[in-house]
């Protein structure tokens, strides 16, 4: 579980074709070693589990679930990814509550600058539609954010000098894909409408 407040932009140091996935070695800019074997860390939004260690860096190994719903199979050495580690008990709750379970990829439609903010404009599957709302929560590339205009196919959202400072999101232009999480309470609301037949079902896929 994780709250969107991202805390560090680490790099991808490597990529290796693994098992059917791909493993990466991720080099943070803090000591790797306070990351425990087993430790869920987010990547631009995806709960990655710490698998290894090595000098200056850390292993993570990609399914090929997760590289074909997510940003990860376009990454490449060099590529700065937004960390955050997992919540702990106790921690202040900054954002919003975040799975690390990216819903889909989206695509940067448009980035302006409006006065000191910047309003990017993210284009999504249908699906989702209903899951966004205005004033509601959303995670993009891991970033808690709060969504300030939704259409059928698309979202806004409005960037401070600091959330672009500190995370990879000011480096974002149109035609890049970003990772993109809808709010948890928005998924389960749906759920239980849908099995009550109340609405149809929205972003359903098949198991």
């Amino acid at each position: 579980m994780f709250t969107g407040i991202v805390t560090h932009i680490g790099r991808i140091r490597g990529v290796e074709e693994r098992d059917g996935g791909r493993l990466f070695l991720v080099e943070p800019p803090f000591d790797p070693r306070t990351l425990e074997l087993g430790a869920s860390v987010a990547h631009d939004g995806v709960c990655l589990t710490v698998c290894g260690h090595v000098d200056g860096g850390y292993l993570v190994h990609a399914v090929r679930e997760t590289l074909a719903r997510t940003t990860l199979a376009s990454w490449t050495p060099g590529r700065r990814v937004n960390l955050e580690r997992s919540l702990r008990l106790g921690d202040e709750l900054g954002g919003h509550l975040v799975f690390g379970h990216v819903d889909a990829t989206g695509e940067v439609l448009e980035v302006a600058e409006e006065g000191s903010m910047w309003r990017m404009v993210v284009g999504i599957p249908r699906r989702l539609a209903p899951l966004v709302a205005v004033k509601g929560s959303i995670a993009v590339d891991g970033v808690s954010l709060t969504v300030t205009g939704a259409a059928d196919d698309r979202f806004a959202v409005a960037l401070v000098p600091h959330t672009r400072e500190v995370t990879t999101l000011g480096e974002r232009r149109p035609g890049d894909r970003v990772n993109v999480e809808v709010d948890m309470l928005a998924r389960y609301v749906a759920r239980q409408l849908e099995c009550a037949g109340l609405v149809r079902a929205a972003a359903k896929e098949t198991p």
